[in-house]
């Protein structure tokens, strides 16, 4: 099972060139904050452009629950009437956020210093995940929280009646981390500080400074220190969402690989903290321009313009791994058609995604043919060159949506077919996936269930 219905198993085969213009899905990250934030203000929150995937809708549906007024007005077209800071109405019902690991962190950090309770709970991937990276410094705060062992879901997070601020040192580089903390800290007096090492995506940072929030960033030698004023009045606004370029890193690297393709990706947000995808793509060798680039909705953004490429394997830095940690999937489908290795280290963090996404990896490409070293915090791929890779595998997607268009996508150029057993889970973050490949040309079709 999925997690949203039966098991939808596909096969990709190897497809002719892939042309057209590929308009992929708004941003997931920008759309949960979006509502959680016009939930957390006073006035209409007006959203174009929102993410209609599984998990965005399970965060409406959860701003509802929490006393917004929530109202679709047409494809990305949305409005929130908010509550005000410290102003959520407890649920009287479980808050099911699917798949959604960002949306049920921000949520909880949303409600932590609220005095109310809410119990939460997903689906079975996400049951599986932790949540004491997010709980341990919302206790900070005066909120409490208990679930399963291990700090899982299903779990009851009751907020701090009398919340004080808190200066919290990221343990790791986590942008969901580091939002649940400041969204918490926006009901909470004086002022609250959130310490990383490594800089994550920072889309928090700017949509709280566009709703109202008195909040600063320094980089310093401790690391960047963002400084939030506390029970702020935030104001609804409208948001234009960027095109999501985790999304966008799917066609792109299908272009990549399918020989002689030629795809145009617009409007991709190329905000600094998320676009060390395609900084690899280009050190790789990869025929990718980014044209027209421009401001949308305070993000900056480009169209992409990609060419099948010949590419080679790199090393990739490990400080970019917080700027493109969900692409390493694709970028190691992409690499198995490379010529030589790819190094991928610091990407710990990769085995507590949806699934271990490097064993998830490591153990599909194997299944076609590739060779791959891996460790606890690496996994280097060796490439088969461009048409090299063998496939013929049916991969195991551990209900993970970009495992499942990770291999999708590679098997448009083995030389096998490749097939996933469940590509349910893509419709939490790109419903419009399969329309989207097969518009532009790639042999990818479903089959009948076992």
């Amino acid at each position: 099972m999925s997690g949203h219905g039966p098991a939808l198993p596909m096969t990709a085969r190897k497809s002719g060139p892939l042309r057209g213009i590929a308009q992929v899905p708004g941003d997931k990250s920008i759309s949960h904050r979006a509502l959680i934030l016009g939930a957390l203000s006073v006035g209409e929150t007006r959203i174009t452009g929102l993410l209609e995937g599984h998990d965005v809708l399970d965060t409406a549906k959860a701003m509802q629950a929490f006393g917004a007024t929530v109202a679709c007005h047409g494809a990305g077209d949305w409005s929130v009437q908010g509550v005000g800071v410290g102003g959520f109405a407890e649920p009287e019902q479980v808050i099911d956020c699917g798949n959604s690991g960002t949306g049920v962190r921000l949520i909880m950090g949303a409600m932590a210093s609220t005095d109310i309770t809410a119990t939460f709970t997903g689906d079975a991937s996400l049951n599986k995940r932790p949540m004491g990276r997010v709980t341990d410094p919302l206790a900070l705060f005066g909120a409490q929280s208990f679930g399963r062992r291990g700090g899982r879901l299903p779990m009851t997070v009751i907020g701090a009646a009398d919340p004080v601020p808190v200066r919290y040192t990221l343990p790791m580089p986590s942008a969901q981390v580091k939002s649940a903390v400041l969204l918490a800290g926006l009901n909470a007096p004086g002022q609250t500080v959130v310490i990383e090492g490594e800089p994550t995506r920072d889309h928090t940072e700017r949509m709280l400074r566009g709703f109202g929030a008195e909040i600063t960033v320094e980089d310093t030698d401790e690391g960047r220190i963002i400084t939030l004023t506390g029970q702020p009045e935030l104001r609804g606004r409208n948001v234009a969402v960027p095109r999501d370029p985790s999304s966008a890193a799917f066609p792109v690297c299908a272009a990549l690989m399918v020989k002689d393709s030629d795809i145009l990706v617009p409007g991709v947000s190329q905000n600094p903290t998320r676009n060390g995808i395609y900084l690899t793509l280009q050190e790789m060798g990869a025929d990718l321009v980014m044209e027209n680039p421009r401001l949308e909705g305070g993000e900056p953004v480009a169209d992409l313009r990609v060419r099948f490429s010949a590419l080679r394997g790199i090393e990739v830095p490990p400080a970019r791994a917080a700027s493109m940690i969900d692409e390493y999937p694709i970028l190691a489908a992409l690499a198995a058609t490379a010529e030589g290795k790819t190094v991928m280290r610091g990407i710990k963090e990769l085995r507590v995604k949806e699934s271990d996404r490097i064993d998830a990896m490591a153990r599909g490409l194997e299944a076609c043919g590739v060779r791959i070293d891996e460790t606890e915090d690496s996994l280097t791929v060796h490439g088969c060159g461009a048409g090299g890779v063998r496939g013929g595998a049916t991969v195991q997607t551990h209900l993970d949506h970009r495992i499942a268009m990770s291999f999708l996508c590679l098997g448009l150029t083995t030389q096998q077919p490749v097939t996933v057993d469940d590509a349910g889970p893509i419709a939490t973050s790109f419903p419009a996936f399969e329309g989207l490949m097969r518009d532009l040309g790639a042999a990818m079709t479903r089959n009948s269930a076992a």
